[in-house]
Formats: C-alpha cells, sequence, structure tokens
C-alpha cells in the first residue's frame, strides 16, 4: 500500500472510522511494551504502593523492559493487550476516525480554511466523546498493566472478561469509569496536541510543497504530533494513570491525586516516565498515522472494484 496515490473519490466517514480502529491497533500491537513500560514509571513509588526491601525499582525505559522481562518473563510486556486493542477499536474509530467529519461540521458554510479554533474544537469533542465511550477498557488496561508492582497473590483478575465483572462487582459500575475527568482533560489535550497538529502539519508541507502527500509526509507530521502531545500532556496521562490504578478510597478525586503527587514528588513528579511517554507516543503516532492514511487509500480504491 506503501504509495499508493490519492484516490479521486475520498474515503467516506465509515472508511475513515474503521481504518482509524483498525490502525490503532497496528500501532498498540507494535507500542504496547512502551506503553507499559511507561505506566511501571508512572507509578513507581506511589504512596499506595508500599516500597520493601526487595522491591522492584524501575530505571529508564531499557532498564524497566529488561527488569520486568529478567522478574516476570518477556509475556509481561502485553500484559492487558486484549483490553489495549478493544480500546483502540472503539477509542481510535471515534477520537480519529470522526475527526475530520466533526471539523466539517464545525467550520462555516462558505469558509476556504478550517482556522485553528475549529480545529481545536473538533478535536476536544472527538476526544471526549471517544473517553465516555472507551474508559472501561483503559481502566482494565492499566490495572493489567500496573499488577507487576504485586505479588502474584495479591493480582485480583484471571483475564480481561473477569476484571470488567471483577470491577464492576467490588467498585461499582462507576469503578470502570474511574479517572473519567482526567482522561477526559488528558485525551482533549492530547487531541489537539496530536490530531490538530498533525493537520497543520502535513497541510503547511503539501500547501508549501516541501513534500508530496505520501507516506514520508505522513511520518514528519505524525512524529511533530507524537513530541506536541507528549509535551503537553505528560502532567495529565501521569496523574490519570496513578488515579485510574489506585485502590477505592486512596485518593479523593483527581485532584487529590495530583496534590499527593506534588506533594511526593514535586514538580518533576509529573513527567514521570518522560522519555518512555514520548518514545511509545512518538512512534505509536507514526505507525497509527501512516497506517490510517494508507488504509483509507487502499479502502478507497478497493469501493469501486466491489461496488
Amino acid at each position: 500500500m506503501v504509495g499508493l496515490k490519492p484516490p479521486e473519490v475520498p474515503p467516506t466517514a465509515a472508511m475513515k472510522f474503521v481504518s482509524a480502529g483498525m490502525a490503532g491497533c497496528i500501532a498498540d500491537l507494535c507500542t504496547f511494551p512502551l506503553d507499559t513500560a511507561k505506566v511501571r514509571l508512572q507509578i513507581q513509588g506511589e504512596v499506595g504502593i508500599p516500597r520493601t526491601i526487595s522491591s522492584v525499582e524501575y530505571r529508564g525505559v531499557l532498564g524497566t523492559l529488561s527488569t520486568m522481562v529478567r522478574t516476570e518473563g518477556a509475556r509481561s510486556l502485553y500484559r492487558g493487550l486484549a483490553a489495549g486493542l478493544q480500546r483502540q477499536m472503539s477509542f481510535a474509530s471515534i477520537r480519529i476516525g470522526l475527526y475530520d467529519s466533526v471539523k466539517q461540521l464545525y467550520t462555516p458554510k462558505g469558509a476556504e480554511n478550517t482556522g485553528m479554533a475549529t480545529r481545536l474544537l473538533a478535536g476536544c469533542t472527538t476526544g471526549a466523546v471517544a473517553v465516555a465511550c472507551a474508559q472501561p477498557t483503559d481502566v482494565v488496561k492499566v490495572r493489567f498493566q500496573a499488577c507487576g508492582a504485586l505479588s502474584d497473590s495479591a493480582r485480583q483478575y484471571s483475564g480481561t472478561v473477569d476484571a470488567y465483572r471483577t470491577i464492576a462487582r467490588e467498585e461499582g459500575v462507576r469503578g470502570l469509569w474511574r479517572g473519567t475527568l482526567p482522561n477526559i482533560a488528558r485525551n482533549a489535550i492530547i487531541n489537539c496536541g496530536e490530531l490538530v497538529t498533525y493537520d497543520l502539519l502535513k497541510d503547511v508541507l503539501l500547501r508549501t510543497q516541501l513534500m508530496a502527500d505520501n507516506v514520508p509526509c505522513h511520518f514528519v507530521a505524525a512524529f511533530g504530533a507524537g513530541f506536541c502531545a507528549t509535551v503537553v500532556a505528560s502532567p495529565v496521562d501521569v496523574v490519570k494513570t496513578r488515579y485510574m490504578n489506585a485502590s477505592p478510597g486512596q485518593y479523593r478525586g483527581a485532584l487529590g491525586c495530583l496534590l499527593a503527587l506534588l506533594t511526593q514528588d514535586g514538580l518533576a513528579g509529573l513527567y514521570k516516565g518522560f522519555v518512555p511517554s514520548f518514545l511509545r507516543l512518538g512512534s505509536w503516532n507514526v505507525v497509527m498515522f501512516v497506517s490510517y492514511e494508507q488504509l483509507q487509500r487502499a479502502m478507497a480504491l478497493a469501493r469501486p472494484a466491489l461496488a
């Protein structure tokens, strides 16, 4: 599919929706270990997880990955992948696949160009709706990724389905939506730093004719989007991860989690796991956007043949 020319007929909203979900899954398969390393580094030293002499210490991205493989086995790098793929099929499909449609909805009739405010509003809208729909999958994913910090006897879930059932039974349905508000804030920021940045960079590259609408152009725009998204979203991401992994009653809301984090670690705590966050989000964006563009084009090209 690499190098395909843009089809004369643009992809439909349904094609974008399906392509975004599939591209999100492909990106997760490629970068999931980095996401797990990020979660472990973000929750390290958390008050709710007491330190002991035998506590595992994670140092850096490669150190975290090697420690996990040594102490828990290679499969630990993909713990929670099932929930992660479930999350992408609903989450990425909405926030990325519907972005262009919502952007057009917000664009005034007769306008030649889409303004920055319209792009930001579209990114915030699709990000918030995606979180509202996919939050339970995110909660389960984080719980599985973080459970290596606990002993085998302390792990609560035997599988993904069991995790959904157990959380709903022990914490109520609200437990499946734990951390929704910080996650909405995080994804509104990430969508604006990610989708809007990608949209703008790609638009500039094409308008100035620096690059053609092909894989190298998508790669450059996606890399820039990943860096911007990591810088602006890392503080909210740390709070979201800790709050979603917390036991019931550990924090008095997301704000309480933020205050506890600042009290314990200071401002530097807001950027815990920044390097794996950037490695993960940057590489995730590159894989996702390149896959997304090519999948859209493949579907659009195949549409006449299937008609």
